[in-house]
């Protein structure tokens, strides 16, 4: 015997030693362009040996069969082993069965009762923590065993068995085992898969479908292509859920659904039935099938035909994810597998193993056992690097950052900046910086030192951080030299956007001086000393800088740090660059500079002079008040339509003063105000007259005064001038009697238009007689209506209460005893008295008036007014 097993092993050895070489020449065979060109699409699964104890065991032995539970694994050998292994491959339990081929392993949903047959007709059924054990050896191999799912429950004390007929063991109330016969007849059962009350098994001329609790067997789904060997290609189970039966066999897979039968169309027939839902044909033979969700899991076995040698060899084994359609179906990923000595194996070598409870499936030959895994956000990550799809790596890590384990943000981003900068894509590289870094400076600097040695400084420049982190001076200051060196304008727009803290503001300052040695009027490096003077307080060098330029910000920045003690000998310099700003400036600070100040630097600047001090008039009449003597001079120089609202204006103005300049300057319409403002009235209507002539203004300036010798001159100068008669017709009638003037005009002068003025003069007159009518109906229907208003107040009744007292001997006019009889008087104004207590009327005047409102001179009923006001 130690040589046989010494025999065996140094065979396996070979075998294996064989199989790594064919594997490589294989590969090299298989490979084509199509395998070398990389794949976009990302794979759904990956892939990885079950090592460690199940190296040990394949090295001396070859795996037959093997049961996954969630708990464990159970690996079957052609040497007659049972081997327990967890998840990682290491062995936990062995048991020696047989001397020769485990045919099948079948697990309990617990896992604690294990089912197990073998080439030789054992059967052991036994628990894995517990006493019990059933034993019996047959008279033929058997190929498959399947325990109840719920085999722990005493209830469920059932397996089955397949060789030349399925049987159904049964343990009986006294522990004893019986057993019945299923089904026989139709060859060898190779496959059988147990779920819930529904037993699946295949045999050479089909699949059945047995009904433990009706004891019916409820369907059968013959084979398709019955020219394959059963042996060589046999049928492949699996159970997607209770109810849903996946069968693969040869190149066809079909989806069966059991359904419950309607009870109307029972009678002699199951209550359950089978429907094939989805049916297709695959490319290449089944060697297992497990789901995934709607999908599938397919593993195949695949022939192909040598180019060189013409010959038929066993390529890799595929596994394939496809969506079931109806008729067809649509793959989803396909992957070939290299496992160990796939050139020897045939079709019934592998078998596909899987979890439910974690989507893991196992690919089983008898020289490697392979486990698939759904791929994770971590696999999914490694896949977008490998493709150099750093973004979206990036990405996807971010969004799964609390699920990925092998895999930290900061690190892809590194790795997607150092691949921008290789691709030369420097701008979205110093991008990508801000937001990757973030707050991290020290790899901030690291990476200004990268882009420093590859000269793209300017492109990491905008990004870089400006408060939280603050880096280095020197980094600031490394890239300003470079901006300083190549591009004034860039560096200018760096002084403005960052910080003056940043860097050293008088190593910059040097610097910039420097250069301005070689070109002195450069405006942009002018501006940005200016900005640097400014960062360092050094106002007074920046305002020079900013008036030297006529640079708008010069405003800004009196405002911005209080230069006004600065700019009071720098008053006309302003004013020649924006007088409009410099004018606001000084006059909304009058408080740091005063308006004598401001018109004594301007008096060589009379027009600049003028504009302080008509925008101070405009401000307030009253505030430069002392200097309005002078301004009629710089309106009067200046700005003349501004001077004639000036003397409107202003109530500090020397009329006699302007009346001077004005008529020295022959300003007739200011001198015609001036004279009527000092009450030469007669000699502004001449003026307007003798050097206007223009009878409308002399006709509106009459009416302006409202006097009659005005309008006596005006006619008196008119009277020989036909024109001015005409447009005094025209509008003297609302004025003056038109018959003055119309008895003066000379018999015979022609008069333009009169006919039209003297229609307007009617028409006015008319206008005058319906205003006056209509004003007196007006009259007339408010005095009646007030008459009736007053007259039903005077009817209306007066409340006379206890209250109410005798205005003579103010005594309540009300006795106590009302049974008595008394008397009262109330008149129309509210006053009431006692009969007896007024006056007896005399015979001058019988009718009596209240004593009261005659004494006050009032009339009946003001007391009525006084009480609603």
């Amino acid at each position: 015997m130690n040589g046989i097993k010494m025999f065996s092993n140094t065979r396996f050895v070979f075998i294996l030693l064989y199989n790594l070489h064919r594997e490589t020449e294989s590969l090299e065979e298989s490979t084509d362009e199509s395998e070398e060109e990389e794949s976009e699409e990302e794979p759904k699964l990956k892939y990885e040996r079950l090592s460690n104890g199940v190296t040990e065991i394949l090295q001396k032995d070859a795996a037959s069969c093997m049961t996954v539970h969630d708990k464990f694994l159970a690996l079957g050998t052609h040497y007659g082993k049972v081997y327990l292994l967890d998840v990682q491959g290491n062995i936990t339990q062995k048991f020696d069965v047989s001397p020769v081929k485990i045919n099948q392993i079948s697990l309990d949903e617990s896992g604690e009762h294990m089912g197990v047959c073998s080439e030789d007709g054992k059967v052991q059924v036994f628990g894995l923590y517990s006493g019990e054990e059933f034993h019996e050896t047959f008279d033929c191999p058997i190929k498959i065993i399947a325990v109840h799912p719920h085999f722990v429950r005493s209830s469920c004390k059932q397996f089955v068995t397949g060789g030349k007929k399925l049987l159904l063991f049964e343990r009986s109330w006294m522990s004893r085992w019986k057993s019945s016969v299923l089904h026989e007849g139709e060859g060898n059962i190779r496959s059988v898969k147990w779920r819930g009350h529904l037993i699946a098994w295949a045999n050479n001329m089909g699949v059945k479908i047995f009904d433990v609790t009706s004891k019916q067997r409820i369907t059968n789904v013959p084979r398709d292509d019955i020219s394959l060997r059963p042996d060589m290609y046999p049928c492949s189970l699996c159970w997607k859920d209770n109810v849903t039966l996946i069968i693969g066999w040869g190149t066809s897979v079909k989806i069966c659904s059991v359904k419950e039968r309607h009870a109307s169309e029972m009678r002699d027939l199951p209550s359950r039935y089978v429907e094939i839902v989805s049916q297709f044909e695959t490319e290449f033979y089944i060697s297992g099938l497990a789901p995934l969700c709607d999908q599938l899991v397919v593993l195949s076995y695949v022939k192909e035909v040598s180019e060189k040698t013409e010959r038929e060899y066993c390529a890799r084994p595929r596994l394939d994810i496809i969506q079931p359609l109806s008729e067809t179906c649509e793959e989803i990923s396909s992957d070939a597998l290299t496992v160990r000595g796939f050139q020897e194996n045939e079709c019934r070598d592998y078998h596909l193993e899987y979890s439910e409870g974690e989507s893991l499936f196992y690919i089983v030959s008898p020289r490697d056992v392979v486990v698939a895994k759904e791929r994770d956000q971590d696999d999914h990550i490694d896949w977008l690097l490998e493709k150099k799809k750093y973004e979206e790596a990036l990405m996807a890590a971010e969004i799964s950052q609390k699920n990925i384990k092998r895999h930290k943000i900061l690190d892809i981003g590194l790795a997607y900046i150092n691949h921008l900068v290789e691709r030369r894509e420097y701008d979205i590289a110093a991008r990508k910086c801000q937001k990757i870094l973030g707050k991290n400076a020290a790899l901030w600097e690291y990476e200004v030192y990268k882009f420093k040695e590859i000269g793209q400084l300017k492109a990491i420049s905008p990004y870089l951080p400006r408060g939280d982190p603050v880096l280095k001076p020197l980094i600031y200051e490394m890239i300003l030299h470079e901006f300083l060196e190549s591009d004034y304008e860039g560096f200018a727009t760096l002084i403005r956007e960052w910080p003056g803290d940043l860097y050293n503001n008088s190593v910059i300052v040097q610097a910039v001086r420097d250069h301005l040695k070689k070109d002195s009027q450069n405006r942009t490096l002018l501006k940005t000393l200016a900005d640097l003077y400014t960062y360092d307080k050094n106002y007074g060098n920046a305002l020079e800088i900013y008036l030297t330029l006529r640079h708008k910000d010069v405003f800004q920045l009196i405002h911005k740090h209080n230069l006004f003690s600065s700019i009071k000998d720098k008053i006309v310099l302003l004013m020649d660059f924006d007088s409009e700003k410099a004018v606001d400036m000084l006059l909304d600070n009058e408080d740091k500079i005063s308006i004598k100040k401001v018109v004594e630097e301007l008096e060589d600047r009379p027009e600049l002079q003028h504009v302080y001090l008509h925008k101070l008039f405009k401000r307030d009449h009253h505030k430069g008040q002392r200097y309005h003597e002078k301004q009629i001079s710089l309106y009067a120089e200046y700005d003349r339509p501004n001077l004639l609202p000036f003397l409107r204006d202003s109530t500090h103005c020397p009329l006699e003063k302007a009346l001077e300049i004005c008529q020295q300057r022959n300003f007739v319409e200011e001198t015609v105000y001036l004279l009527s403002r000092m009450g030469n009235s007669r000699s502004a209507l001449k003026m307007i007259m003798e050097e206007l002539h223009d009878v409308d203004k002399a006709i509106e300036f009459a009416k302006e005064q409202d006097d009659g010798e005005l309008w006596e001159d005006l006619i008196l100068y008119s009277i020989d001038k036909p024109p001015f008669i005409t447009g005094l017709l025209n509008n003297i009638g609302t004025h003056v009697d038109p018959i003055l003037l119309i008895h003066r005009i000379k018999e015979g002068m022609e008069i333009p238009n009169l006919r039209d003025s003297l229609v307007k003069i009617l028409q006015d007159y008319n206008l005058q007689i319906l205003l006056r009518e209509g004003c007196k109906k007006i009259l007339v229907a408010d005095s009646l209506s007030l008459l009736k208003k007053m007259h039903r107040t005077q009817m209306k009744g007066v409340l006379v209460d206890e209250e109410n007292i005798c205005e003579s001997c103010l005594a309540p006019v009300l006795p106590a005893d009302a049974a008595k009889p008394f008397s009262v008087v109330v008149f129309h104004c509210r006053h009431m008295f006692h009969k007896e207590c007024l006056p007896v009327p005399s015979m001058n005047s019988p009718a009596q008036f209240c004593g009261i409102c005659s004494a006050k001179h009032r009339g009946p009923g003001s007391a009525i007014l006084e009480m609603k006001k």
